[in-house]
């Protein structure tokens, strides 16, 4: 997919999130925070940022990989990233401040945050070396041509800022409330609402 020319283009969602409005007919997709990694007219790509997987943990899945890691390894969150590819690793995380041009295999999503599917990544983390921030999802959400525009049009999804802290944040459960809340929306008003426009 073909990365946008620009992160503020208006009809361009890379970068933004999608928050799941009441009436969302898709049950894999109730109550979401969806982080939009690419979006062009080829369609749309995302992962899901409320989902945890407590039955996988970051440990369990280097040990798969067969990546050593150090002691004292600080967790990685691991998250249900969509229902496209479940078994395929991608992992969210900051750039450094000072990087001009990620590495080959990375795609920058806004000026510090970027996506890869690089099992390098996963040893400098079980190193000690990752980034600033990181969280691993399994899977992901993908939309043909006009597909998510068609949804949002039909009231299915919200769109708004995204911020690392929501995006890095542990607790998956309240990201909801605080996606709406960030847009200016009470989740209780809008919980009453059909979400059809």
């Amino acid at each position: 997919m073909t990365m946008p020319t620009s992160f503020r283009d208006d009809t361009n969602l890379t970068g933004r999130i999608l928050i799941a409005m009441p009436g969302m007919e898709d049950p894999r997709f109730a109550r979401a925070v969806v982080l939009v990694c690419a979006h062009s007219d080829e369609g749309a790509m995302g992962l899901i940022l409320n989902r945890a997987m407590p039955d996988v943990s970051f440990s369990d899945l280097l040990e798969q990989l067969e990546i050593k890691t150090e002691d004292g390894l600080t967790p990685v969150e691991v998250r249900f990233g969509g229902p496209v590819e479940p078994a395929r690793g991608f992992v969210l995380h900051l750039l450094p401040e000072d990087d001009e041009e990620p590495e080959d295999g990375v795609l920058r999503i806004s000026p510090r945050l970027a996506m890869t599917t690089s099992r390098d990544i996963l040893v400098d983390i079980a190193h000690g070396d990752g980034p600033e921030a990181a969280v691993l999802a399994l899977g992901y959400a993908g939309w043909g041509p006009g597909q998510l525009e068609d949804e949002m049009a039909a009231n299915g999804w919200l769109t708004g800022e995204s911020g690392e802290e929501l995006i890095f944040a542990p607790a998956d459960s309240p990201k909801w409330d605080i996606a709406l809340k960030a847009q200016g929306i009470d989740p209780s008003t809008l919980s009453t609402m059909s979400g059809r426009a």
